[in-house]
């Protein structure tokens, strides 16, 4: 019988402080570094929570835009969001450096995900910031976004990312958080989409749409409701589905 292997992540950090909870349940984080959510004693306290629970560390950028907490597109210059992103970046690397901890991945946050997956400049902006860093670090972007494809071209690894806890629409994108079908917060409904996701590598849109999609790592957001309970289901079930979690 055929297993699946999959990673299993969430944006902590941002304020909810349910990260040692959370951690438990992970193999990989994506840690808020300063631009809509997290600070040096954030940062560092959910650090050790990873490396306490031997969970995979990323960096999670985002639009510099802490009232709206990143969900918003911000119309910045390049060099702007480039220095931005560098400074929010750095600024995490040295409190890995502090934690003699290193950086796997980077994902960037919230709108700034969003709209790099489908901006040329946007995407080409991340890019520049990775490649600047000099580090052997991966790139969580979408399936199919210009995103992972630019930095492919460029010698990036990307890991395709999916949405454990979020629907999609027929052009791959997800529903607006202002839609209520947005979030998935039933366990049992987060599973199905998982295991299609996962076996059949294809979702379901909201619009009734089969879409092909390829994924290696999925989120469950750490403030969707349920996010605990999500994952302790997950954990639970996947296994017994022949997906195992590293």
């Amino acid at each position: 019988m055929k297993h699946f292997r999959i990673d299993i992540n969430a944006d902590v950090g941002e304020g909810i402080g349910n990260e040692a909870e959370l951690m438990p349940l992970l193999s990989s984080c994506n840690i808020a570094c300063g631009g809509h959510a997290g600070d040096y004693n954030t940062m560092t306290e959910v650090v050790r929570l990873a490396k306490q629970h031997q969970v995979k560390i990323g960096a999670h950028p985002s639009f510099p835009d802490r009232i709206n907490f990143g969900r918003v597109v911000l119309k910045l210059k390049e060099q702007d969001l480039y220095e931005s992103l560098s400074a929010q970046i750095n600024s995490f690397l040295d409190v890995l450096n502090e934690q003699d901890a290193s950086l796997h991945h980077i994902k960037p946050h919230g709108a700034l995900y969003n709209l790099a997956a489908k901006d040329d400049v946007t995407a080409r902006v991340i890019v520049e910031v990775v490649k600047s860093l000099d580090l052997s670090v991966k790139l969580y972007a979408p399936y199919k976004s210009i995103m992972a494809s630019l930095a492919e071209r460029n010698t990036i690894e990307v890991v395709y990312e999916a949405f454990a806890d979020r629907n999609y629409n027929a052009d791959l994108s997800l529903v607006s958080r202002n839609n209520d079908n947005a979030i998935l917060q039933n366990e049992t409904d987060v599973l199905e989409h998982v295991l299609r996701m996962v076996k059949d590598q294809n979702v379901l849109s909201v619009q009734d749409d089969i879409l092909p999609i390829k994924a290696a790592t999925f989120c469950v957001h750490g403030d969707t409701l349920n996010a605990l309970k999500i994952l302790k289901y997950l954990r639970q079930e996947l296994p017994k589905q022949d997906v195992l979690i590293d």
